[in-house]
């Protein structure tokens, strides 16, 4: 008899915000950049807020309106500017998610963390965290062929590159953002879970797919439990 038993092996989660506490690093950073480009960081933080999750070039270039140069100037800025702050020691893990990750991981699962930064950030952030040799897999836009969320690309990558599962229903995806759930949605995953840790509410993140809504991501291991009973 074939065993038709469930297992959610692949578990994909968002870093800032989700598992990484940067307490609006990200405003901070943009508003860093946009002065130092010469810009008005206020005429473009609602769009910022809105799209968190999403690549930050891909950000920048609707910002300047499909002007590559400049989008690529005010990328690098921000990325210079999110780095300062990290290294003056202004993140942390979200509570109790390095202890859900090693939860997720005793369980057998494939952990791998994703961004919405370059990878220069996202080794910056495993790096003051300690956290280089917490999960296998990291990856960022770069890592799947350029597109970030709201795409599914880093999500099927995840897949593809770890083989952890062999249908994208038995994936699960984590994150804050509107973007994370429609990245989610996207690739197919049977879970898609919102925290409430980060940068949008309950009501943004269901409204673009969460099929749960966690007070944070140290809940993750013990829905997946419930999920696969």
């Amino acid at each position: 008899m074939v065993n038709t038993v469930k297992k959610n092996n692949l578990v994909v989660l968002d870093m800032a915000g989700t598992t990484v506490a940067d307490g609006g690093l990200v405003e901070r950073a943009f508003t860093a950049a946009a002065e130092r480009l010469g810009e008005d960081p206020a005429a473009m933080i609602d769009y910022v807020r809105a799209t968190m999750g999403e690549s930050k070039i891909s950000v920048f270039r609707h910002l300047f309106g499909g002007d590559e140069s400049r989008a690529q100037e005010a990328n690098l800025a921000f990325e210079a500017a999110y780095g300062e702050l990290v290294a003056g020691g202004h993140i942390a893990p979200v509570p109790g998610a390095a202890e859900a990750i090693a939860r997720l991981k005793d369980q057998g699962r494939t952990v791998v963390l994703t961004t919405g930064f370059a990878r220069v950030t996202q080794d910056a952030i495993l790096d003051a965290l300690g956290w280089r040799d917490l999960v296998a897999l990291t990856l960022c836009p770069a890592d799947a062929g350029g597109r970030g969320r709201p795409y599914p690309d880093m999500v099927l990558a995840a897949l593809l590159r770890t083989g952890a599962v062999d249908d994208v229903r038995d994936l699960v995806v984590a994150g804050d953002t509107s973007y994370d759930m429609l990245s989610g949605v996207r690739s197919g995953a049977g879970i898609v879970a919102g925290v409430l840790t980060g940068a949008h509410g309950e009501t943004a993140l269901t409204e673009h797919g969460a099929t749960h809504v966690l007070a944070s991501v140290a809940e993750l291991p013990g829905l997946i439990r419930e999920y696969e009973a």
